[in-house]
């Protein structure tokens, strides 16, 4: 069944808001816990969205790119992290960084869960179809959020992850990049080769995700096409 616009937003705009909220406030207790008060001074460790929402990334720039290309494209405004203020600023820059995007493995899971439970209760129960839809598109908005975050380019979490475990010169050198990632992330964008190295990973995540639920990778992209 294939769904409209209004239909696309209505069953995306639940999982987009617990990807950000929760990615973001991730960030910002691990931060926290490490020693660095930061994002918690600017009230960013918090579950709510409004606090994490950015009016050009999360908003207009997701709708334009779902009406105009038929994809979901955006961002949140980022946690501020001071990592000198770490107890041991460039080890603890991995767990800071990592948080991010293992917040959105475990939504992913947490989706997968309301997928099958929705498959399960759809036949008896038409009113609960919509569950389907929402549990297929949370997976799918989750691993979108951990796959990109995790591509090895600074300002990205896995920049910052690549960051940590380099020796020091190396890394202060691979830090270099971080005032043009976000223009080198567009460029990709634009050329299509961002689609050529985040689709191959997607699409295994999300396999990966559906055999251990017991979900047959063709059924959960058969849903994931329909959106």
């Amino acid at each position: 069944m294939e769904l409209s616009v209004i239909q696309k937003i209505a069953v995306f705009a639940l999982p987009v808001l617990f990807a950000i909220t929760l990615h973001e406030a991730a960030h910002g207790y691990v931060a926290k816990h490490f020693g660095d008060l930061t994002a918690y001074a600017a009230g960013r460790v918090s579950l709510n969205p409004l606090r994490h929402i950015d009016l050009v990334g999360t908003i207009i720039v997701p709708l334009v790119s779902l009406l105009v290309a038929d994809i979901l494209f955006g961002w949140a405004k980022p946690v501020p992290v001071n990592f000198s203020n770490l107890r041991r600023p460039k080890q603890d820059m991995l767990w800071v960084a990592a948080a991010g995007p293992l917040s959105n493995l475990v939504m992913a899971l947490g989706w997968a869960v309301a997928y099958k439970v929705g498959v399960g209760l759809a036949p008896g129960n038409p009113a609960l179809a919509w569950l389907v839809f929402v549990g297929a598109g949370g997976v799918f908005v989750n691993v979108i959020f951990m796959v990109l975050n995790l591509l090895p380019l600074p300002p990205l979490d896995g920049g910052r992850i690549v960051m940590s475990l380099l020796p020091q010169r190396l890394a202060w050198r691979f830090a270099k990049i971080e005032p043009y990632g976000f223009l080198i992330l567009i460029a990709l964008l634009l050329t299509k080769v961002l689609g050529y190295i985040l689709w191959p990973l997607i699409g295994l995540s999300i396999a990966g995700l559906g055999a251990m639920f017991h979900i047959a990778p063709e059924e959960l992209f058969s849903v994931l096409r329909s959106l």
